[in-house]
């Protein structure tokens, strides 16, 4: 798939749908500056359009870079833009956590138990292991299942 969006992106560079969904995959194949990169030309060049869902390929990209603070900043503002979308509050609770924030951490999961009952889905889409075992320690410690 990267490689039919590598493809039209040279076609359309001002595609930015296109630099959209290059960041999601950037994001899902362990290359995470490419995702925030990607993300961040989306939303130049479509400034309209939902920036909550870039908000959430950044805030998730600076967290599996450990970047935590960053994270937390795109990741408020993605659940600003759509306080319904439950990705964004995974990525939170798990950045908390792993910041030693369980307090905040646990008030994230509540408010995600409050959209969705999955807490902590697979994220076989996440390619790198140690990426998935890195959301999924954190949410697992902000839902109290390890301490």
């Amino acid at each position: 798939m990267m490689t039919l969006v590598d493809r039209a992106l040279s076609l359309n560079p001002s595609f930015a749908r296109g630099w959209y969904v290059s960041a999601c995959l950037r994001h899902w194949a362990g290359q995470p500056e490419l995702a925030i990169e990607h993300a961040e030309a989306s939303l130049r060049l479509s400034p309209r359009a939902q920036v909550g869902f870039s908000f959430t390929i950044i805030g998730a990209a600076h967290f599996l870079s450990r970047r935590f603070d960053k994270a937390i900043a795109k990741l408020l503002l993605a659940i600003q833009e759509d306080p319904n979308y439950p990705p964004p509050y995974r990525f939170l609770a798990s950045c908390y956590a792993h910041m030693g924030r369980l307090d905040e951490a646990r008030v994230i999961v509540r408010r995600l138990r409050a959209i969705t009952p999955l807490v902590a889905p697979s994220f076989s889409q996440i390619r790198n292991a140690d990426h998935r075992e890195l959301i999924l320690t954190g949410l697992r410690l902000a839902a109290g299942e390890a301490e």
